[in-house]
């Protein structure tokens, strides 16, 4: 399965992912500029990481093509939890394969043994959600 996909600036819109600087990015905000006298319309697009969390831009003409990443969304299964080591064991319910993930300091739910959880897979990089 292809990582990631190309596609010209035009087709995007805002909730959507882009790759900036070889990482997968949701769209906050699209603005795009009329055509000139000297050239194409260019589009500026802010994204945030959605490992990191932090801001990224791309400013080019709409014709450019990028990188639009496949975000592939999964359901697991909680294993056991490391509190010491800030890890999690999961179980995909589709593979029935194990593996283990850091915790996100930023995850809402309370995570115990057993409990079905959601976690995306983008760019052979893992986070709960």
């Amino acid at each position: 399965m292809a990582e990631w996909e190309m596609k010209e600036l035009r087709e995007l819109k805002i909730g959507r992912y882009v790759n900036i600087d070889e990482c997968p990015c949701k769209i906050v905000s699209i603005t795009t500029s009329k055509p000139g006298k000297h050239g194409s319309a260019k589009a500026s697009i802010e994204a945030i990481d959605i490992f990191t969390g932090a801001k990224k831009s791309i400013n080019a003409p709409v014709s450019a093509k990028v990188q639009v990443p496949v975000i592939d969304k999964r359901k697991g299964q909680v294993i056991s939890i490391d509190e010491a080591s800030n890890e999690i064991q999961i179980m995909d319910l589709e593979t029935f394969e194990t593996f283990t993930m850091p915790i996100n300091e930023d995850h809402e739910s309370v995570l115990t043994d057993g409990a079905e959880i959601l976690y995306i897979v983008a760019m052979d990089r893992m986070k709960l959600m």
